[in-house]
Formats: C-alpha cells, structure tokens, sequence
C-alpha cells in the first residue's frame, strides 16, 4: 500500500514539473514566469523530501529547508524589483 502512494506522489510530482515548465517557457508574462519558477522550486522540494523518505537520509531535509529560504528570499528580491526597482 505505501509503494502505491509513493507512486502516486511521485506521478504527481512528474504532473506539477510539467505544468511548472510549461508556466516557464509559454508565460506571456515576467510575472507568470517567475510564478513558473517559483513551482519548480517548490515541486523539487517536495521531490527531495520524497526521496529522503525513500532512501531513509533524513539529512536531505535540511537540504530541503535551505532551499525552500532560499526560493523564498529570491522571489522577494525578484518581485521587490520587478515592483521598483533595486
């Protein structure tokens, strides 16, 4: 049973990496890609969760909180100059 939720979360994860890319590359916007961006790097923060669940190396989750700070602090700093400017 929990192999098949592991699937299923991993089929998910594959579905939200394409939206993500597609948000990216056909975005008619700044805006829509840095919301394309954002996705991705949410995505494979859930992704490395899901792999230090599998592989039993709980360390990757600190690896997952740092990157998740840093996607945080780059989107502000992305919109804090799209809105005015460095």
């Amino acid at each position: 049973m929990a192999e098949i939720i592991l699937n299923l979360a991993i089929f998910i994860i594959m579905i939200a990496i394409a939206l993500g890319v597609y948000r990216l590359v056909k975005g008619p916007t700044v805006v829509d890609r840095i919301i394309g961006l954002d996705l991705l790097t949410l995505v494979s923060i859930a992704l490395i969760a899901l792999i230090a669940h599998i592989s039993s190396r709980f360390i990757y989750i600190d690896v997952a909180l740092v990157y998740g700070l840093l996607s945080f602090l780059s989107v502000l700093a992305v919109a804090r100059y799209l809105e005015r400017g460095l």
